[in-house]
């Protein structure tokens, strides 16, 4: 079970062991780090569902800083362009 996992679970069975049902702001306030609420809102629906909190994993990003630059200043240098063809119009 990934790191995540556990934690999402640990935190849902300590709510249990106090009598508490848990919910999204219960579980949040009971991790350890921060997580995104998607995740935990999945856990949680997962957990009412099944008795079981799903693997979840964190990912590593796609593109490396120099490939997110890069289109990045694509993205600037095409709408800059966009931007000035709209300012000869008027």
């Amino acid at each position: 079970m990934s790191e995540i996992s556990q934690d999402l679970e640990q935190a849902i069975h300590s709510l249990i062991a106090e009598g508490k049902e848990p919910s999204v702001a219960l579980i949040k306030s009971r991790l350890t780090s921060p997580l995104p609420m998607p995740l935990i809102i999945k856990a949680l629906q997962a957990w009412k569902k099944n008795a079981k909190v799903p693997k979840i994993e964190k990912t590593s990003p796609t593109f490396t800083a120099e490939q997110r630059i890069t289109e990045l200043e694509q993205q600037v240098a095409a709408l800059s362009a966009r931007l000035a063809e709209l300012e000869s119009k008027n």
